[in-house]
């Protein structure tokens, strides 16, 4: 956000995620607009404040895969997409006055990882908080061979699309 040029305050959303919609892309942008609108209901927002939810996934042969917690689950997520082809969706919602909600698809392709590799990254603790098992800005980004698509929404917020939908957005308010 800084790099668009916003004064922006981060609030990290507290509530539970809940959200049962199938498709990856449907699933993000509910879970955006979840968080976006428990954080202007806790911090009491009005219209005119603009509050930005996002959420980001990784989904492989139609299985959307979250946060890993423990380094089982996550050498188990890094074995799936060693070697092989994924999507990362990022759902973002801008509530002010009106709303909007929309997300952001980018494909991502891993080199094989031996098991040394799997091991010694998931033990790092660098993948246990992130979706999918890695992180594209970190450590884990020596294992991507190729991306097709905006390399920040698989950081975690497609700034470049967040950009040109807020300032279609304030426009519109």
């Amino acid at each position: 956000m800084e790099r668009a040029g916003y004064e922006f305050e981060v609030i990290p959303a507290e509530g539970e995620e809940h959200v049962d919609e199938g498709h990856p892309a449907a699933t993000v942008e509910a879970l955006s607009r979840q968080k976006a609108e428990e954080v202007r209901g806790r911090i009491g927002a009005d219209a005119d404040t603009i509050v930005i939810g996002a959420d980001t996934v990784v989904s492989i042969d139609g299985e959307i895969l979250g946060k890993p917690g423990d380094v089982a689950k996550a050498e188990e997520m890094l074995a799936r997409l060693s070697g092989r082809t994924h999507e990362v969706y990022t759902g973002v919602t801008i509530l002010g006055r009106t709303s909007k909600t929309f997300s952001v698809c980018t494909t991502v392709t891993f080199y094989e990882m031996t098991k040394d590799e799997i091991h010694a990254y998931a033990a790092s603790g660098d993948p246990l908080d992130k979706a999918g098992a890695y992180g594209i800005q970190g450590p884990g980004g020596i294992y991507i061979k190729e991306i097709t698509g905006d390399y920040n929404n698989v950081v975690g917020l497609p700034i470049a699309r967040l950009y040109h939908e807020l300032k279609e957005f304030m426009s519109a308010e």
